[in-house]
């Protein structure tokens, strides 16, 4: 049996939530981050569009409403609150870790996607995740009290009377460790890696769904996914590559096959995404057209060089060609249910970013708020921890570490989080799951 690893904190996952919690813990705590893959690959450092921030006390309401109004009013009143007041300060937070916003004349610039009634959208070219979780990153490797494990998979959390008490990993060199913790955050994203058309990586498969599934925490609206409308379209097996609610925002077209439009583009993504499947159905094909061609070319090139250097490399000029696009999975609403500083259902054990379910985005996200969520809600689960942690010395954890050898953990645990969709919305899971 091998040595049991300590930390007063560990945490799970290194995209945007898992390191902004890390980053706002106390230097006097010993912290232990893990992640299934290398620290970059997560859906944090794929968000192309931008962030969705306050941009005064005006914009308020009006943003407050655009949120409710994308989630069908199912979302949490007091947790969309939340988030907009404090995204003031989360902007400042990452200005100060130099996150390289676009600016006009010296002033941020704003732009507007689908669901937005005003330009509140903060980016940086078309690979703003990238450019905050990079900084982020920068300053998480300056930190010496954090140990950083990749490639190394959560199997399990340590449970004893209904408090967590630790983890169960299985290491890169494929051999089960435990890992004795006071607080366990889970930040572990999504579920996309389940679906054959996703925007996520393959790894980032629900893992923590599964085990709070296991261990009886609560879960909340488990059949809200979110559908992106414009993935382009492939043959190819792997993540398909996104393209970005802000190119309709800056006025592209959808086309049918006859290559006319057929909604508007602008409306909330699960709005977007029904009429693509059902011009798809109509037309007998696995897309639809995304047109580009009628903005002015260097627009394109200055706003999206990202996306159209990946179009070009794919055999498409956006200035002079329509691209096939096609709804893909994309963000997954629902969760591990936590209150507005993170605490699950079980003691010692806290859910931020994609994983969790606090109710902000209700039954569909408005676009760039994914971004915003997870920093404001890693925050305040920082800020919990930092005030209730126990400085008692950490008792010692006894496990038969020879009951995860030789599983298939993906298999069972993807069994377990579609079986969960399955049980909520039979229809969702046929439409989108099922293949």
């Amino acid at each position: 049996m091998s040595e049991t690893i300590k930390a007063d904190v560990i945490i799970i996952g290194t995209g945007a939530a898992g390191i902004f919690c890390a980053l706002n813990l106390p230097e006097t705590l010993s912290i232990y981050m893990i992640t299934k893959d290398s620290l970059e690959n997560s859906a944090s450092y794929l968000a192309q569009g931008g962030i969705a921030a306050l941009k005064d006390a005006d914009d308020f309401d009006d943003y407050f409403e655009d949120t409710l109004r994308a989630g069908h009013y199912e979302n949490s009143r007091k947790a969309v609150d939340t988030m907009i007041r404090q995204s003031p300060l989360i902007i400042r937070e990452l200005l100060d870790y130099h996150v390289n916003f676009d600016k006009i004349g010296g002033k941020l610039s704003y732009t507007k996607e689908g669901g937005h009634s005003q330009s509140r959208i903060l980016f940086h070219d078309d690979i703003t995740g990238q450019e905050i979780t990079t900084k982020l990153l920068t300053g998480l490797r300056k930190k010496k009290n954090i140990t950083l494990a990749e490639y190394t998979r959560m199997v399990d959390i340590v449970e004893e009377e209904g408090v967590c008490k630790g983890v169960i990993v299985i290491d890169k060199d494929n051999r089960p460790e435990i890992i004795a913790g006071k607080v366990v955050v889970f930040a572990t994203g999504g579920i996309g890696g389940l679906f054959k058309h996703s925007t996520a990586f393959s790894h980032i498969t629900g893992d923590a769904i599964a085990i709070a599934s296991n261990h009886n925490i609560k879960l909340k609206d488990i059949n809200y996914i979110q559908i992106h409308p414009t993935a382009l379209y492939s043959e190819k097996p792997g993540r398909r590559f996104l393209i970005s609610e802000a190119v309709r925002g800056e006025g592209a077209y959808l086309l049918g096959a006859d290559m006319q439009r057929f909604t508007d583009e602008l409306q909330p993504r699960d709005v977007v995404s029904a009429a693509i499947h059902e011009q798809m159905v109509k037309d007998g094909k696995d897309y639809v057209w995304l047109s580009l061609t009628h903005l002015d070319t260097d627009i394109i090139k200055t706003r999206f060089p990202n996306i159209y250097k990946h179009c070009l490399e794919e055999g498409y000029d956006l200035a002079k060609d329509p691209i096939p696009v096609t709804p893909a999975q994309h963000y997954f609403m629902g969760g591990i249910e936590v209150d507005l500083k993170g605490r699950t259902s079980m003691k010692n054990l806290y859910a931020i970013g994609e994983t969790s379910c606090t109710g902000v985005h209700g039954k569909n996200r408005l676009g760039s708020n994914s971004l915003l969520e997870s920093l404001v809600f890693a925050k305040r689960a920082a800020e919990e921890i930092s005030q209730s942690i126990s400085y008692s010395p950490l008792p010692e954890i006894k496990v038969d570490l020879s009951t995860y050898e030789g599983r298939d953990f993906s298999a069972e645990y993807r069994e377990i989080v579609l079986g969960e969709i399955k049980r909520r919305d039979r229809a969702f899971y046929d439409q989108w799951c099922s293949n």
